[in-house]
């Protein structure tokens, strides 16, 4: 994966694609200024058509028989994801949010008494909830690996601590919800390769954004949503598998009818492929929109929007970094398009309503969010803006400009 988020890129980006249609595309663009993709980014016409003909079809012929009549585009899900992260449609399984995938994920892991989980001072919430619940349950024990000076974990501490615990399992957020910080997850992965330790990585914020090669990451288990920067619908993510994960017969704690086959009345057999992680019921307008948002993006480009997605985010930290009493947060050597902030004097909910007011749509984040990373960086909370490829260079100046008026006003 390459580092190409300078801020001057964008100009460069614009002139390959065609950022007017995509905004034609994009129903939301004439509504807000969108700088929330980190939570869900602007669906685009083409996903919600092909969701709302299923759901039509559905009503006109009966759930059942409208799946069994889209099976074909039902299986494009598999495919497309599989093409976006270099893996084949076997190791990819459905799930209802990135959280479920990868607590399904947890559940195949048999952990014991003592057994180590190594992991980042820049996970997700969630991710450090899960493993408190399983320290809590089973009594295992949670190492944080330190961070490097510059922000983001030191690696080759991290190395030393694997070759230390001999972890049960390594975890990494490749781009926490909370930064803009981009963890180095295949120098990571290296690492577990040559020790033979089982990799779990959280890809949340980073598919849709950056080329994502499972090959090249060197995991056993990806987990993602498509909600997000993938600009698919929400209640939708997905799980990877690695061949290896499933050869070693790891299969979630509570296997159903999908993933398994009752062989005898004490006995089942879980099926081959990453279909053992999902469960029977499935959403199905939602998986055709993830496949038709999957589709969407690989053919705008993913090299394409990894240039331009973080470039727009660098004008927006340029822009953001003079501005009295404003203080961009993201520190790391490579940043995303997630762009944090602090502005001295104003209330966390106040402020964000007042930018809700001017039409731009914003996230907050509380040190609840990230015990470690705001403990470091000594702040209670912060602004989150999230640009996307079909943002404009005007809209980043546009909303700079926002935050300087309404900072302004807490300081008065």
């Amino acid at each position: 994966m390459r580092d190409n988020s300078s801020a001057s890129g964008s100009g460069r980006e614009a002139l390959q694609l065609d950022v007017a249609a995509l905004r034609a595309d994009t129903p939301g663009c004439r509504q807000v200024i969108h700088f929330n993709n980190a939570g869900c980014g602007l669906m685009a016409a083409p996903v919600t058509d092909v969701m709302v003909g299923h759901l039509n079809l559905e009503a006109r012929i009966g759930g059942y028989e409208a799946s069994a009549a889209r099976a074909a585009e039902v299986r494009g899900f598999y495919t497309e994801i599989a093409a976006l992260i270099n893996t084949t449609p076997d190791n990819i399984a459905f799930a209802g949010s990135a959280t479920h995938a990868y607590a399904t994920a947890l559940s195949s892991i048999p952990f014991e008494t003592d057994d180590v989980i190594l992991t980042t001072r820049d996970d997700f919430v969630s991710n450090q909830i899960a493993f408190l619940s399983l320290r809590k349950r089973f009594g295992v024990r949670i190492v944080h690996a330190p961070n490097a000076p510059e922000g983001g974990v030191d690696v080759e501490a991290m190395a030393a601590l694997m070759r230390t615990h001999r972890p049960r399992l390594v975890s990494a957020t490749h781009v926490p919800t909370n930064s803009g910080l981009v963890s180095p997850v295949a120098e990571i992965g290296r690492h577990c390769r040559e020790l033979d330790l089982l990799y779990l990585v959280d890809a949340c914020q980073s598919v849709g954004q950056f080329v994502i090669d499972v090959e090249e990451i060197g995991c056993d288990l990806l987990t993602a949503t498509c909600r997000k920067f993938l600009r698919g619908p929400r209640g939708s993510g997905f799980l990877y598998v690695s061949d290896r994960v499933l050869r070693g017969g790891y299969e979630p704690l509570f296997i159903d009818m999908h993933g398994a086959r009752w062989t005898e009345p004490g006995g089942y057999e879980p099926v081959g492929t990453a279909a053992r992680f999902e469960e029977w019921e499935f959403p199905y307008a939602t998986v055709l929109g993830s496949a038709a948002a999957t589709r969407y993006a690989r053919k705008v480009g993913i090299e394409a929007i990894e240039r331009r997605t973080p470039a727009l985010a660098a004008r927006l930290r340029d822009r953001l970094e003079p501005i009295p009493g404003v203080r961009v947060l993201d520190r790391g050597p490579r940043l995303a398009a997630l762009v944090t902030f602090s502005v001295a004097g104003r209330q966390p909910q106040q402020f964000k309503a007042a930018m809700d007011a001017l039409g731009i749509n914003s996230a907050l984040s509380f040190r609840e969010f990230a015990q470690f990373d705001f403990a470091d960086k000594d702040v209670e909370w912060c602004l989150r803006l999230s640009p996307h490829y079909y943002n404009t260079e005007e809209e980043v100046d546009h909303v700079a400009d926002a935050v300087a008026d309404l900072g302004g006003q807490g300081r008065r």
